[in-house]
């Protein structure tokens, strides 16, 4: 059953949040990072970005790099731009995106549960990742992005929740993307006991985004447990970030695929050699989206196809092998277009679904690419079949919202 606990938070004053909290420093191009970091002294990305403030360039991943961003976060806790809650606390978060409304619970879950498979995974990790991140988090010594878990929606949280978001929130702000971020304090005896008692109850939970996360903390987990063996388990090292979904609460996008070129094929041959596989089709429509399971969308030359697998092209009876990320890749790119390794093959891109069917006719159209492929987002049902079958997705498979900012709740390895 599933360890959910909660926690004293280090987190921004109340005053400074809508400064501090930042995204992925992977969101943010070269002239957006230097902008933020030139305009605002209280962004996150200043700790993650230490070598911005000294300009003292060091090697990402290295000790001496992470060395600064520890003592660059100490800074900001000195400086009063975090504070930290004097009791264990679980948090409401609510972010609304567009027409989404997403709403989670922050707390801390326990690397047993990742090792004995109560938290179950659909991803492949990297060792190399796995073993970068883990240094990171033995000499930075915090979490300040949570990982994204998803579980059965259970009606006592469920109303908890909700009574919860009735009483005045303690950060309400909009961040430039227009996304607004509320976040509420659950510090009542009564509500924390609920809310651990019910997840106790929850046989498993689901990581939605952030295996390399998950995995590195059981890393340093495992590591600290070696060199004390009397360890008692409450230890902060034990346990790690994480933000909690209904299922109901996520949104599983598609994960579409673009090609630099048609491995020498012309348009005519390949369209002929996709036609062995799947019933094509020319659409007229402006913009073309997937509109069912096995179902692809393609645009190649300033046209749009459908593409619908055949039948006996794909197993039904396959977690992994009814994927259409799985089909698109043993009947198109594999043997069509030699790709082979989608995590290593530069012929490849990738393009999140949140952004839309037009990415990829803009990146086909601006010559960035020869042909697109449009998916049809993973279910949420699918996503369980392959993490309860002990099954890996293919690389690329789904695109899941909310996103969460970093350093807005942080969690601190250094009890």
């Amino acid at each position: 059953m599933a360890n959910v606990i909660p926690f004293k938070a280090i987190r921004p004053e109340n005053d400074k949040v809508h400064l501090v909290a930042s995204r992925s420093v992977d969101g943010y191009n070269t002239s957006e990072l230097r902008d933020k970091l030139t305009q605002n002294p209280f962004s996150f990305l200043h700790v993650i970005n230490p070598d911005f403030e000294d300009g003292t360039r060091t090697k990402p991943g290295s000790s001496e790099r992470l060395q600064k961003i520890k003592k660059r976060f100490k800074n900001f806790v000195n400086a009063k731009v975090f504070m930290r809650d004097e009791t264990a606390c679980y948090y409401l978060y609510r972010q609304v995106k567009n027409d989404n409304t997403f709403i989670g619970i922050i707390g801390c879950t326990s690397i047993d549960d990742y090792l004995q498979g109560v938290i179950k995974i659909h991803e492949q990790t990297l060792t190399e990742r796995e073993e970068k991140l883990k240094d990171y988090l033995e000499v930075c010594e915090f979490n300040a992005e949570p990982v994204l878990f998803c579980y059965p929606d259970d009606e006592k949280i469920n109303a908890l929740t909700e009574d919860v978001m009735s009483y005045r929130s303690d950060y309400d702000f909009t961040t430039t993307d227009r996304v607004r971020h509320t976040l509420w304090v659950i510090n009542k005896t009564k509500s924390v006991k609920l809310i651990k008692d019910q997840f106790a109850k929850i046989p498993a939970i689901y990581i939605a985004d952030g295996h390399h996360r998950s995995a590195s903390a059981a890393l340093l987990g495992k590591l600290r447990r070696s060199k004390v063996p009397n360890y008692t388990g409450a230890e902060a090292y034990n346990y790690y970030l994480g933000v909690f979904f209904p299922e109901s609460q996520l949104r599983i996008y598609d994960y579409n695929r673009v090609v630099k070129d048609l491995n020498g094929l012309t348009e005519s041959q390949f369209i002929e050699k996709i036609s062995k596989s799947f019933l094509v089709r020319e659409v007229n429509d402006f913009i073309f989206k997937p509109e069912q399971k096995h179902e692809f969308s393609m645009y190649l030359n300033k046209k749009w196809y459908s593409l619908i697998a055949r039948d006996g092209v794909y197993k039904a009876e396959s977690p992994v092998g009814s994927l259409d990320a799985s089909i698109l890749t043993e009947h198109v790119l594999a043997p069509l277009l030699n790709i082979h390794d989608l995590k290593t093959d530069k012929r490849i891109g990738f393009v999140p679904g949140i952004k839309g069917a037009e990415a990829l006719k803009i990146t086909v159209d601006d010559g960035k690419a020869a042909v697109a492929f449009g998916l049809f987002p993973v279910t949420m049902q699918h996503l369980k079949w392959i993490a309860d079958t002990n099954n890996i997705m293919p690389p690329k498979s789904t695109w899941v919202e909310p996103k969460m900012r970093s350093g807005l709740v942080i969690y601190s390895l250094e009890e």
